[in-house]
């Protein structure tokens, strides 16, 4: 669960007027924070909620205590993730009387009014309508719109999504590009599809212009986002042939993917990643469990051999690539065959990381009435083996890179005095800072000691 909370820049001469209904006082104030809960895309939907309130006149907040605008980004992949979501509004409430509280994201997509029953936000945002966020905040200080936000993605017809969909966040040197959004996979457990909405694409050309727009802006790596990026799709051009466009644009940067799926027909971007030099070592694989039996279960569309040939297919192609994947553990029906027959796979993959989840049921999904619920404690103990069968293969994939020069970009520098970054196959860094400049690409050789913090607990 990622949880940041993401400053906003403004020129000196903007303005903003706040009105608060809930005090009926008037606060001329202009900061802002977004607190972002979940995954990757939400980072990335965050990145752009930054942008886009830049643009409107919000500046920078040194501390959450002085915003007067607090948006919380909600995540609702598990109950657990929607409570956590209701939990950081109600904090924010009790810490922030006087600011404006904005729910948006998925958690406010289905769970919206559970929200506005308990008081604690202002405005609740469908995921279609943060693109007009700023507008729509002002709307409703001015009282000309309903807290509750509009339609549902769900209920949008699918077509490509036109909204604005590059952002970045002040203090980073990645621009995230979302070219994709919705799913169309439903897998037993997960929620998305329903809060996410049907699965669409924007326009080639347009994602193109966006990433020549952040090059030329500077940054040095370009992150392409979507619920699931294999699913891109634009009259005809996937995922591998955009990839092999945006490479062709004129600049010292790199492209990172998110979100990508081992399925037999995305064999051709591996191909497209070992001829492009531009594209980072790094792939994400959802895995969610090592058994058939279970799989099945989950409605997941591949068998482990598939997988298998997949992550063999990857690493032959590009040396040195970063595999990573998500698990879940204590699935309804999961036996201790079904674990033990999921561990082994997971070693034998040798992830260079792993996200272990803890089943947790979601309401409205078709595995929330399965039988054969886990224990808890049985679930927990299981989440201990796989977690100590992962940290063996992450050390093993870093001592692997250890003594190859690898193409860094330094983000920042830290309290301790070291500049701190990451490969493009997603290792961090540390080297004394003034040894190496920031936001660029350059060769550092990776040693135990400045690869020690991928290791840390």
């Amino acid at each position: 669960m990622v949880q940041e909370i993401h400053p906003l820049r403004v020129a000196k001469n903007a303005k903003q007027l706040y009105v608060t209904r809930r005090k009926g006082r008037v606060i001329l104030n202009r900061k802002a924070i977004v607190l972002t809960l979940g995954c990757r895309l939400n980072t990335a939907d965050s990145a752009l909620l930054v942008s886009r309130l830049a643009e409107a006149g919000y500046e920078v907040a040194e501390s959450a205590e002085k915003a007067a605008l607090a948006v919380v980004n909600s995540c609702t992949v598990t109950a657990e993730a929607a409570r956590k979501s209701r939990q950081a509004v109600r904090k924010l409430r009790a810490t922030h009387p006087e600011a404006v509280i904005v729910v948006t994201g998925c958690s406010a997509e289905l769970d919206r009014d559970a929200f506005l029953t308990d008081g604690a936000a202002d405005v609740v945002l469908s995921n279609p309508e943060k693109r007009s966020l700023p507008e729509l905040v002002l709307e409703y200080l001015a009282g000309r719109t309903d807290p509750g936000g509009a339609a549902r993605s769900s209920e949008e017809p699918i077509t490509p999504f036109r909204e604005r969909a590059f952002g970045s966040f002040p203090f980073r040197s990645r621009a995230f590009l979302k070219i994709q959004e919705g799913c169309n996979n439903f897998c037993s457990y997960c929620i998305v599809p329903y809060a996410r909405g049907p699965e669409r694409s924007r326009a080639f050309d347009e994602v193109l212009a966006d990433c020549r727009r952040a090059v030329a802006d500077g940054f040095p790596e370009l992150v392409l986002t979507g619920v699931n990026t294999c699913a891109y799709s634009d009259a005809g051009r996937g995922l591998g042939e955009l990839v092999h466009a945006v490479a062709g644009i004129d600049g010292d940067f790199r492209i990172r993917l998110s979100s990508t799926e081992p399925a037999p027909d995305n064999r051709g971007l591996l191909d497209v990643m070992a001829s492009e030099p531009k594209v980072c070592r790094f792939l994400h694989l959802a895995l969610q469990h090592g058994s058939n039996r279970i799989l099945k279960l989950m409605n997941r569309h591949y068998t482990t051999d598939e997988y298998a040939a997949f992550v063999e297919a990857a690493r032959e192609k590009i040396p040195g690539i970063h595999l990573g994947s998500d698990l879940i553990v204590g699935f309804p029906g999961e036996t201790e065959a079904d674990f033990e027959e999921s561990r082994r796979f997971v070693e034998a993959m040798a992830f260079a990381n792993l996200h272990i989840f803890t089943y947790s049921p979601r309401s409205g999904t078709p595995a929330a009435s399965f039988p054969g619920r886990v224990p808890a404690a049985e679930a927990k103990s299981r989440y201990r083996r796989l977690a100590a069968t992962a940290a063996e293969s992450k050390r093993r994939f870093v001592e692997s890179q250890c003594g190859a020069f690898l193409p860094v970009i330094f983000e920042r520098v830290d309290s301790g005095g070291f500049a701190r970054g990451w490969s493009d196959n997603y290792l961090e860094l540390r080297v004394p800072a003034g040894t190496v400049p920031l936001n660029r690409i350059v060769p550092v050789e990776a040693t135990a000691e400045n690869t020690a913090s991928n290791l840390e607990t």
